[in-house]
């Protein structure tokens, strides 16, 4: 099955101290509601994210659930997102569906840093956790 919603916030941020990148969506327009935040680091992995394996990007959903290098796919085509996501990493998300699907009504300039943002998070980590395709 596929969760889909539809987001009306679109949003993304580069640390200035240069600790995180993040691109996320969110339901309401204040940020609230179901929400996907993508993130990952600005600096090469040290040994102690290597050694748990927090070396490659992360997804956040609603509810703090989190995991690393879940996703497998994400394309965006027009205002659709629709993410494909490892199905060992549910749990974890606390997510039911593999499958993700966001229609984006938000600012189109909101979109256009969304997706520039997405695309860094997604190609940052080993390379065995990288998404295997990525269209944004």
């Amino acid at each position: 099955m596929t969760f889909r919603f539809t987001a009306r916030a679109a949003g993304a941020e580069v640390d200035p101290d240069g600790y995180f990148t993040e691109a996320g969506l969110a339901e309401a327009e204040d940020g609230s509601g179901f929400i996907l935040s993508f993130m990952s680091g600005e600096e090469d992995p040290d040994d102690q994210e290597v050694a748990l394996g927090m070396d490659t990007h992360c997804l956040v959903t609603a509810g703090q659930g989190t995991a690393y290098g879940c996703v497998r796919e994400a394309v965006l085509q027009g205002n659709v997102l629709r993410v494909v996501l490892d199905p060992e990493a549910l749990e974890s998300l606390r997510l039911e569906d593999s499958e993700i699907e966001a229609v984006i009504e938000a600012p189109p300039h909101d979109v256009v840093r969304f997706r520039d943002i997405l695309a860094q998070v997604l190609a940052y980590g080993r390379a065995d956790a990288l998404p295997t395709r990525v269209a944004v």
